[in-house]
């Protein structure tokens, strides 16, 4: 079915396809939305939403398509953000940026770097939406730095109404649901962090014996900004995330290393673009990879199960999944308050697998998952995984105060696709 534009918005002009298939980066998702409308502001997503709501269509958000998770899937109607972005207002005294709900991470850094801000943190890969990433959770590495989720200070969205509302501070119920929310509150217009000074990072790469990267463990975790590894079970995984090694190093039972530490402004006039050894402003130092295709499992455990979690890990894979060659990346963050944030109320420590397109990978997830969920292990909600409802209400104590303001913006399901609603309805 194909209806005139007039009848889908009372904006002129809006940009719209009917059933034009869907797929996200890593090509593990597929959709075929009724419609796919691209609004270029607030006003055109508004419409759109409201059409929906008429119509009866199910509404999902699509961001960069950086989730391998089905999130994005519906055949209802599909929004895709990326034509409605940018930077609205920043307040160096309040340390507080305003974004656009498909801005991209990498847009913020020199934008706000000009009104002498930076964002906290943030992960290696800085093209996904800042909506996706709030949604889902995403993160940098860093036991005294919170994902991007935990600065959300203040949201605009459309909710299950058609009514565009706000949610503010002092409204701490709304915005710890509102933290991680999985696109299931509505679809954000706009979005207030909280950021911080201007800083530079500096980078210090190394390749350590997995011996040496267990023995200074807890130093490590405590003593650096952002520190994180790969730890490299064969010579071919550090070419599957196009990490830089030295040519005469094995990486057999190493860990590709990095630590990025903040450096005051007046000590670091000048960047620097050695490798390894990089220092520039924040977030624009990270030596790349993570290019190349590949569909990801990342879970959560509490830090203090962290070294038991990641050699048990090792172990699985050589005793049981030595065809299984992608590195293990071991990160941190700092507990939050948000409902659904993986960093619920504990630090954290990350550990990330992940399966070559096309092969036969899901046996060995499902015994990473198994072996995970021994240490009380949460998932990333952009990243495969396989939580039950029953395990989500395990893991997450507040998770009825989640359903209850999901329910309140949304009572009738308008924002959700299959894959949510069977974890949230």
């Amino acid at each position: 079915m194909t209806i005139p534009p007039t009848h889908l918005t009372s904006a002129p002009g809006i940009a719209y396809d009917t059933y034009r298939p869907w797929t996200n980066w890593g090509g593990n998702q597929t959709a075929t939305p009724a419609f796919t409308v691209r609004p270029r502001n607030d006003e055109e997503t508004i419409a759109a939403v409201r059409f929906a709501i008429r119509e009866g269509l199910a509404v999902r958000a699509a961001g960069s398509g950086h989730s391998f998770t089905p999130l994005v899937a519906t055949g209802g109607l599909l929004i895709d953000l990326s034509g409605n972005t940018g930077i609205t207002g920043t307040d160096k005294a309040r340390r507080r940026v305003r974004a656009k709900a498909g801005t991209p991470i990498h847009a913020f850094g020199d934008r706000i770097w000009a009104d002498g801000l930076a964002l906290k943190n943030q992960g290696d890969i800085d093209k996904q939406s800042i909506t996706g990433a709030l949604s889902t959770g995403t993160h940098g590495s860093g036991i005294g730095l919170g994902s991007l989720s935990s600065e959300l200070r203040w949201v605009r969205l459309i909710n299950g109404h058609g009514d565009v509302v706000e949610i503010c501070e002092d409204q701490f119920d709304r915005l710890r649901a509102a933290q991680v929310a999985l696109g299931t509150l509505g679809i954000f217009l706009e979005v207030e962090l909280e950021v911080a000074e201007a800083y530079w990072l500096q980078e210090t790469i190394t390749y350590p014996t997995w011996d040496e990267t267990a023995s200074t463990w807890d130093h490590d975790i405590d003593n650096n900004r952002h520190y994180s590894f790969l730890w490299c079970q064969a010579e071919e995984s550090a070419p599957l995330y196009e990490l830089p090694t030295p040519d005469s190093q094995s990486m057999v039972n190493r860990s590709y290393t990095k630590r990025y530490n903040a450096v005051h402004l007046n000590e670091a006039p000048t960047t620097s673009h050695t490798e390894g050894a990089r220092r520039d402003r924040s977030y624009r130092i990270y030596p790349g990879g993570f290019m190349l295709p590949f569909h990801e499992l990342e879970y959560y455990v509490p830090r203090e199960n962290s070294l038991p979690a990641v050699e048990a890990l090792q172990n699985l894979i050589r005793t049981r999944h030595s065809d299984q060659k992608y590195p293990i990346e071991v990160r941190w963050v700092q507990q939050d308050d948000g409902y659904l944030s993986p960093f619920y109320k504990r630090d954290t420590t990350s550990l990330s697998v992940s399966g070559a397109p096309g092969t036969h990978y899901f046996p060995y997830l499902r015994d990473v998952d198994a072996l995970l969920s021994d240490f009380n292990g949460r998932a990333h909600w952009g990243k495969l995984h396989f939580l039950t409802r029953s395990r989500l209400e395990a893991l997450y104590p507040e998770f009825d105060a989640f359903l209850a303001v999901r329910r309140e913006f949304d009572p009738h399901g308008i924002f959700l696709n299959d894959h949510t609603r069977a974890l949230l309805a």
